[in-house]
């Protein structure tokens, strides 16, 4: 059965961000392992997503009968999100750091899919995800070195937000050093790229297995 992926690019660059490139490069070696797949490509730079406001908000959790025309057309603009996001079964973000945090854009985005009743569902134990049985890589990239440390905000950020939808099975590859000198940066890229290489051969000896 044919695999979907969906590619989503944080980075104010588009398509020349660093994040953008390591994303491009494991979504070539997954292409290449999964020909019949579809993949869709999300450009938060060049077609960002509006922020969250106090009308998308209302408009959100307000009864589908109830809503007015505008409130209506909020709702169509993040169940499309949503729709493409369930149909992916693999999910690709690239995510550099920018002042110690995800880009505003892909917050946007996160803020119109994190949606309870369509993406997750209150329980009595908490949240419970809705888009189970997907898998996630992040890829990103800061000019200094971060992971491991307090400093690093992004990873658990992301973590906790993938698994709010039900995204669990995530993998992530940092890029770092990239403000540090050339030396550094090249030597940085070059282990990101290596990460790419490894889990893209993984991937294809789980598949022959």
């Amino acid at each position: 059965m044919s695999k979907n992926l969906l590619q989503v690019n944080a980075s104010i660059f588009s398509k020349d961000g660093q994040t953008s490139q390591l994303a491009d490069q494991f979504v070539a070696g997954w292409r290449a392992q999964n020909p019949g797949a579809k993949v869709t490509v999300r450009d938060l730079a060049r077609d960002p997503v509006p922020h969250l406001t106090a009308e998308r908000f209302q408009a959100f959790i307000t009864p589908a009968e109830k809503r007015s025309a505008e409130q209506r057309l909020l709702v169509a603009y993040s169940d499309d999100l949503i729709d493409e996001l369930k149909r992916a079964d693999v999910i690709v973000l690239g995510v550099p750091m920018y002042n110690f945090d995800v880009p505003s854009t892909l917050k946007a985005y996160f803020d119109q899919i994190g949606r309870a009743g369509a993406t997750f569902k209150y329980s009595e134990k908490g949240p419970v995800g809705l888009l189970t049985g997907k898998r996630a890589y992040v890829f990103t990239a800061r000019g200094g070195f971060y992971e491991g440390t307090p400093a690093d905000t992004q990873t658990e950020y992301l973590r906790n937000f993938l698994r709010l939808i039900g995204i669990t099975d995530v993998e992530f590859v940092y890029a770092e050093g990239l403000a540090m000198g050339d030396a550094v940066k090249q030597k940085g890229l070059a282990a990101a790229r290596q990460a790419i290489s490894r889990i893209v051969t993984q991937a294809k000896h789980a598949v022959a297995a």
